[in-house]
């Protein structure tokens, strides 16, 4: 999928023209990727009981019988359920919960389980990405107090994160291909488990991992990816259309956003799609800046990172993800079925975002828990302004090993006050994820929105 030569060697100019001034880790340190860490960064050794297991490279290669297109079978077919965590024994476990989970456990105290699997250290990237990731470890740097970002491409730009800020730049930049285009749905289930599926087609262009990739051009360009969405149904809201162009450095150059209308037929400016904005078709369940755990700007939070945690976290969620099963027997009442989901003990770090002073959001205090070995966030607690837990965002995490990169098959956000929560990333009823595509700039425009909105 990808050819590294050029990407590498325009990278590692950048890192030898700049390491002296802005490295933030030495050449020596760097060394302990691929040794001792793992090349994105990770605790390469098994933990002092084994019950998380050594990192040895995670999935490289696809089960029998796959093809490229396929809904991903499961790669351990053979494992069973180990044990579950109840409302009736969750305290047993509590230093590796998060509050949030603690509190699904109170508020669902007849149906909120966790059925927990061995540990299997599945994620994985790319060669090109391990190699990008060493060269950025010395390179990359925070600009503008961290809302932006130089002197990486393509890997993970902090791989041993001193901040809190750090590590979310990690989770934002992590490898999810160079273009991905999917097909799916979200559903705001109600207190009674009805819903409506709102269907979605969305292409996502990463300029930060494209083939030809190098710090200078994405400094220049300040563009960090584009996104381009469609909903499909309803009929009453077919044709809706969002463009975004996510910049490198929001400071020099904030979010661009449009939106296309049906019913007015023009593409509008939308500069209010970023922080806590109302999700798409979200039915007042998420913000915009809960898409994917955490996207945009970071300039409205002071960042700390906390340090790391073991803690149970949803991993190799393959039955959530297969098409032998249908929404309905995925979307329960007040959460998604426990008996299709997996969870496992992993290394997390711990990352508290809080409000800064003269700042507005919904949310007062963030905490993220962020999987040592993708950068993906795992579960978020998200805290209102009185300082009471509102939200509990859970990534339901699979590795897609065609390309390969583990990312999330399904994101719900529970809200504790509505008792509702929210799932995006339906896909069980739809094609599956294509990351071959290699669409042009120019299907990123206001223009190429409007002509999306017409089809």
């Amino acid at each position: 999928m990808i050819r590294k030569i050029g990407i590498i060697a325009a990278a590692l100019s950048i890192a030898l023209t700049g390491a002296s001034v802005h490295a933030k880790v030495s050449e020596e340190d760097a060394k302990k990727l691929g040794g001792e860490l793992t090349p994105m960064g990770a605790i390469q050794a098994a933990n002092a009981d084994g019950s998380i297991p050594a990192w040895t490279g995670g999935i490289t290669s696809a089960p029998e019988g796959y093809s490229v297109g396929d809904h991903h079978p499961n790669p351990y077919p053979g494992d069973k359920v180990l044990f579950e965590i109840t409302a009736s024994n969750y305290k047993e476990y509590a230093d590796f919960l998060s509050e949030g989970q603690k509190k699904l456990f109170e508020a669902y105290p007849d149906t909120y389980r966790m059925p927990v699997y061995q540990t299997r250290r599945s994620a994985s990237n790319p060669q090109a990405i391990y190699d990008a990731t060493k060269v950025n470890a010395t390179s990359a740097e925070l600009l503008d107090d961290g809302n932006g970002i130089k002197g990486a491409v393509l890997g993970i730009p902090f791989p041993m994160p001193k901040t809190g800020m750090e590590a979310i730049w990690n989770h934002i930049l992590r490898y999810r291909g160079a273009a991905v285009e999917r097909n799916g749905g979200q559903a705001a289930v109600t207190t009674s488990g009805d819903y409506n599926v709102i269907g979605f087609d969305e292409q996502l262009m990463i300029k930060y991992a494209e083939e030809g990739a190098t710090p200078e051009k994405l400094t220049e360009d300040n563009i960090l990816f584009m996104f381009k969405q469609k909903v499909t149904k309803p009929a009453r809201l077919a044709g809706t259309a969002l463009l975004v162009h996510e910049t490198v450095d929001q400071v020099k150059e904030p979010r661009k956003a449009w939106t296309y209308n049906t019913g007015q037929r023009r593409v509008r400016l939308a500069p209010n799609i970023a922080y806590d904005t109302p999700g798409t078709a979200a039915d007042g369940l998420r913000t915009t800046d809960d898409f994917d755990m955490f996207n945009g700007s970071p300039n409205r939070y002071n960042w700390k990172l906390v340090g790391k945690k073991e803690m149970f976290v949803a991993y190799n969620n393959y039955a959530l993800h297969s098409d032998n099963v249908s929404y309905d027997e995925i979307l329960h009442a007040n959460h998604v079925n426990p008996d299709l989901t997996r969870w496992e003990k992993h290394r997390v770090w711990v990352v508290e975002a809080t409000l800064k002073e003269g700042f507005r959001h919904i949310y007062q205090k963030r905490v993220f828990f962020i999987d040592e070995d993708s950068w993906q966030i795992q579960v978020a607690d998200m805290y209102d302004n009185r300082g009471e837990l509102y939200r509990v965002g859970v990534a339901y995490g699979v590795n897609y090993y065609e390309v390969p990169t583990q990312w999330s098959t399904l994101d719900a956000y529970y809200d504790l006050n509505s008792r509702r929560y929210l799932a995006i990333g339906l896909d069980n009823e739809e094609q599956m994820y294509d990351f071959s595509i290699r669409p042009r700039d120019v299907e990123f425009t206001p223009q190429a929105l409007r002509r999306e909105g017409k089809r």
